[in-house]
């Protein structure tokens, strides 16, 4: 009972994890709008956008796609994380290993079941997070319409000889 705060143990785990999660990821978030070239807040500026649709149609979109490992990354640490939990007394898997542990007395089964899940929830979590990466990739064959100048590439030397 911190502050005169009375809220039960389930609660003050998910205020806990919200705001540890909640900061990491808005530094993980200041990262990747920073990564992103100035050029990119100049040529927005250029074309008269206000600083909301520079944000939101040019930076924004950038920046989550370079943050987005990071930000997997952030996830799967709060996975393993939550074990911590059981010192507060909330029952996730591991504190439910362990008492199943006690109770049974087949400690490496128990932890062995306990780590299997472990493992599937992170491959999971990093499996769907590659496929929204892939998402956020676009087309890897798209042309670029910026040769005015009609000069030859590679690309349409092939197609005019085949």
């Amino acid at each position: 009972q911190a502050w005169h705060l009375n809220m039960d143990r389930t609660t003050a785990a998910l205020l806990i994890v919200s705001i540890n999660t909640g900061a990491y990821i808005s530094e993980i978030i200041r990262g990747g709008i920073i990564s992103v070239d100035e050029g990119q807040f100049e040529a927005a500026n250029a074309l008269g956008m206000t600083h909301l649709q520079t944000m939101m149609k040019v930076i924004l979109p950038q920046a989550v796609r370079n943050s987005l490992p990071a930000v997997t990354n952030e996830f799967i640490v709060n996975i393993k994380d939550t074990s911590v939990l059981s010192v507060i007394s909330v029952s996730e898997l591991f504190f439910s290993g362990e008492t199943i542990a006690g109770q049974s007395f087949q400690f490496f089964h128990t932890y062995l079941i306990v780590s299997a899940i472990y493992l599937i929830m992170t491959f999971t979590i990093s499996r769907l997070f590659r496929l929204i990466e892939k998402h956020l990739d676009g087309p890897k064959d798209y042309n670029v319409m910026t040769n005015q100048m009609q000069v030859e590439t590679p690309k349409t030397r092939t197609a005019k000889e085949g």
